[in-house]
């Protein structure tokens, strides 16, 4: 699933920013709100597939 794997990769790429926004980088913090919520959008995609798969099944006799 292309959507999980592109979940994955962005939760690996903000985890150095994360630390430097912890240390108080400002512009590390903002890095890291918008992939935040590339995140929560990514995750909505795979849950709207999940979902997608399980009634393609329950449909199918």
């Amino acid at each position: 699933m292309e959507s999980y794997e592109n979940l994955k990769q962005l939760v690996e790429e903000v985890a150095e920013d994360i630390y430097k926004a912890a240390g108080g980088n400002k512009a590390a913090g903002t890095r890291v709100r918008k992939v935040m919520q590339d995140i929560k959008n990514t995750a909505q995609e795979v849950r709207k597939q999940i979902l997608d798969i399980r009634e393609t099944e329950e449909s199918q006799p």
